[in-house]
């Protein structure tokens, strides 16, 4: 049992301020478990759960020097994951308008004005990176994409939870933006 497990909150904090990183190690662990639970329960999903918690503790850590918390440490951490979870569900709706966009773009067979020839040589570039995904990721999103099952669907399919599966979809709709944007300036000039 470590010394500082001793202290209250505002003099963890003190110490956090100073560069104490085994102040910063008890903070951690006197919340890191609650709150990922707290972010699990809206989320539903464990590693997201643990991204947005690593992501406040990493926000404390960096801006430990201007910190100021002026009620109790616990409602900071709270509201502090609250608003990270918000910050991702938004995000998360944003990517997945844009995927949706690259979806319809791939169903639709969508015609560049000026030339055949740069909608074959995208919809090559496309077909490429996604024979690149993993193969249980491209496997899910092409049912989801490309058969339009379901979720549940999937999941009877393969076996695997439905949120497995919109974590798989997720997750190549991710790579698939990422790798196709610098394309997409180029033919869209």
């Amino acid at each position: 049992m470590s010394v500082y497990s001793k202290y209250a909150d505002h003099i963890l904090l003190n110490f956090l301020k100073e560069d104490d990183q085994l102040a910063y190690t008890e903070i951690f662990e006197r919340y890191c478990k609650i709150l990922v639970n707290h972010a699990y329960k809206i989320l539903g999903n464990r590693d997201e759960a643990n991204d947005v918690v690593q992501e406040v503790f990493l926000s404390i850590w960096n801006k430990r020097h201007e910190l100021t918390i002026t009620g109790s440490l616990s409602s900071y951490l709270y509201k502090a994951t609250k608003n990270r979870i918000l910050n991702h569900i938004a995000h998360e709706k944003v990517v997945l308008r844009y995927a949706d966009s690259i979806s319809n773009f791939i169903e639709k067979d969508y015609v560049f004005a000026d030339s055949n020839l740069r909608q074959e040589e995208l919809e090559a570039i496309i077909a490429k990176e996604i024979a690149l995904l993993p193969e249980k990721m491209r496997e899910v999103f092409l049912l989801r994409k490309v058969e339009e099952l379901s979720y549940d669907e999937i999941a009877l399919q393969l076996n695997i939870t439905d949120k497995t599966a919109k974590q798989q979809v997720y997750n190549s709709l991710k790579i698939l933006r990422e790798k196709l944007k610098s394309f997409m300036s180029v033919f869209i000039w």
